[in-house]
């Protein structure tokens, strides 16, 4: 068994094994540190935390979008293409 680190804290080989009981202390108690040959290298956090961390910018809708890039003056006009002859 490996050595018992700080709350919130775990090595990647115990995180793996003990992957649902990450999730719950993520969700109950907080943020979840994994180490990789001791260095911490991700956290696993709640998706609540995560998104009050980076708030999701309202989408457009496309329309809104694309009359929002102000595209009036752009020639989008194209020849006809009939495709090319192939020799088989």
């Amino acid at each position: 068994m490996s050595k018992a680190l700080p709350q919130g804290r775990w090595k990647l080989e115990d995180a793996k094994a003990r992957f649902s009981e990450v999730v719950r202390h993520a969700r109950t108690e907080g943020p979840q540190r994994v180490s990789v040959r001791g260095h911490d290298a991700v956290v696993v956090m709640s998706v609540e935390e995560f998104e009050r961390l980076v708030p999701q910018k309202p989408q457009a809708p496309f329309v809104e979008f694309m009359e929002s890039l102000h595209l009036d003056g752009l020639d989008l006009a194209r020849e006809a293409d009939f495709g090319r002859d192939v020799e088989l």
